[in-house]
């Protein structure tokens, strides 16, 4: 089971979240988070945020639920999700998977992107989650399950990356630096339903996606 955290991307089409709401440990939403929760007619346990993209229907619906919403000032350092982030990790013990974090403004994207960075979660998996892709940080080891032809995406963040191996991709790697900039690491592919990644020393920016999709 894992904690799911709600945030205010784009999300066209909703359908393929239901699975994820079977049995979740806690459903958080940041903020605007809450409207992809409203059209799934989905109560979150907890709202967090400013509230200033929260459509009023939505705020309507939860008063009249009496969910719990905790409310901080526009003005703050941090954004909606990573507030989120943080409530998610002092409350829960399970890992994270956060919905909708993607889409919309470019520095939202990229900064929710980065969260995955953060010292606070160090030691654990949080994971951004689309119909078709996830992504996670990888520090030492770290596995793939998917189907063959899926799409491996390897992406250094903060500095060079030392990846000590692979397996179960075409273009394996051994003793490889990826350094930022050069897309060395980009659409990979799987030849085995599991794969293998080991990272020796830096993080990389692991992005899995399913199948043939293609944008």
């Amino acid at each position: 089971m894992a904690v799911l955290i709600f945030a205010n991307g784009d999300i066209d089409e909703a359908d393929w979240i239901r699975p994820y709401l079977t049995a979740p440990t806690a459903v958080i939403a940041a903020n605007g988070g809450t409207r992809h929760l409203f059209r799934l007619d989905r109560l979150p346990d907890v709202v967090i945020g400013d509230l200033d993209s929260l459509p009023q229907e939505a705020q309507n619906w939860l008063e009249a639920e009496d969910v719990t919403v905790h409310v901080y000032p526009h003005d703050k350092n941090e954004t909606d999700l990573e507030l989120a982030l943080l409530h998610a990790i002092s409350h829960h013990e399970d890992d994270i998977q956060i919905i909708g974090a993607l889409g919309g403004r470019l520095d939202q994207t990229l900064a929710n992107i980065m969260l995955l960075a953060h010292p606070a979660l160090v030691d654990r998996h949080v994971e951004l989650v689309t119909d078709h892709q996830h992504a996670w940080l990888v520090t030492g080891r770290s596995e793939v399950t998917g189907e063959v032809g899926d799409t491996v995406s390897l992406i250094p963040i903060g500095g060079d990356v030392l990846v000590q191996e692979t397996s179960g991709l075409r273009w394996p790697l051994a003793n490889e630096v990826l350094t930022t900039g050069p897309a060395l690491g980009i659409s990979n592919t799987m030849t085995k339903p599991l794969a293998t990644i080991v990272v020796e020393s830096g993080t990389l920016l692991c992005i899995h996606t399913r199948g043939g999709w293609q944008r």
